[in-house]
């Protein structure tokens, strides 16, 4: 009996494993969770620039590790901190990620025919800009509230970066290229907060995000120019225009 007891508490639930694997870096304790989660985020971020709907699923697998990874006082981790902001960052990614793989999905079938180019970019009217920069305004101001009222780390940059992943996540979901520059005004206040905060694969990939941002950004305004110059030059034949 006395063997039975000590083989059945020395089992290995794989689910408790991933949540506790660590790696020890320089005598710091970095989740292995927040690696992976991270690396898929990553990933949706490539399959972002390219167009493609998978960029969708993969990006709500990696948001639901880091949901984990950021609740640290319910899921054990090292760091120990709940980040109300960047957890419910994490929940809003996957809600509208399900809207934005929608939408890349039936333009892909029904207007494109092809599988992987889920959207056809544009720049935002100058009425969704304005309405772009108040959201990030009022929005920043209204979380920041909720943030410090729930005692989060950080309320006022928290708010700053969960409303600005909230517009730039819309934005690619409608394919506005002016989401890219949404995530560099993430991007300059989330490293600085993420590496205070002990969670330093994260601020890496802030980091590394800033570089591909500018490099997105740079693919989506050639993609629309060359798509644009495409258009204009298609022949009028039997009195009929592109238009048509």
């Amino acid at each position: 009996m006395r063997s039975r007891t000590a083989l059945v508490a020395h089992q290995v639930d794989p689910l408790s494993t991933l949540l506790d694997a660590e790696l020890h870096i320089a005598g710091s304790a970095i989740l292995w969770r927040e690696i992976i989660g991270n690396g898929f985020g990553l990933a949706a971020a490539v399959g972002g620039m390219r167009r493609r709907v998978w960029a969708w699923p993969v990006g709500i697998a990696g948001n639901a590790l880091l949901f984990t990874v950021f609740v640290g006082g319910i899921f054990n981790t090292p760091q120990q901190l709940n980040m109300a902001g960047q957890a419910g960052r994490q929940l809003m990614f996957i809600a509208v990620s399900v809207f934005g793989w929608w939408q890349w999905h039936r333009h892909a079938r029904l207007d494109t025919g092809l599988e992987h180019r889920g959207v056809v970019p544009r720049w935002a009217t100058t009425r969704e800009r304005w309405l772009l920069v108040a959201a990030m305004l009022l929005g920043t101001a209204g979380f920041a509230q909720l943030f410090a009222w729930i005692g989060s780390y950080g309320p006022w940059a928290e708010a700053w970066i969960f409303t600005g992943s909230v517009l730039a996540t819309y934005g690619m979901a409608r394919g506005l290229a002016e989401f890219w520059l949404i995530w560099i005004a993430v991007d300059i206040v989330g490293v600085p907060l993420l590496l205070k905060a002990g969670y330093y694969p994260s601020a890496t990939l802030y980091l590394i995000y800033a570089g591909f941002v500018a490099w997105g950004f740079a693919v989506w305004v050639r993609t629309m120019r060359t798509e644009s110059r495409d258009a204009t030059s298609v022949p009028v034949t039997a009195g009929r225009g592109a238009a048509d």
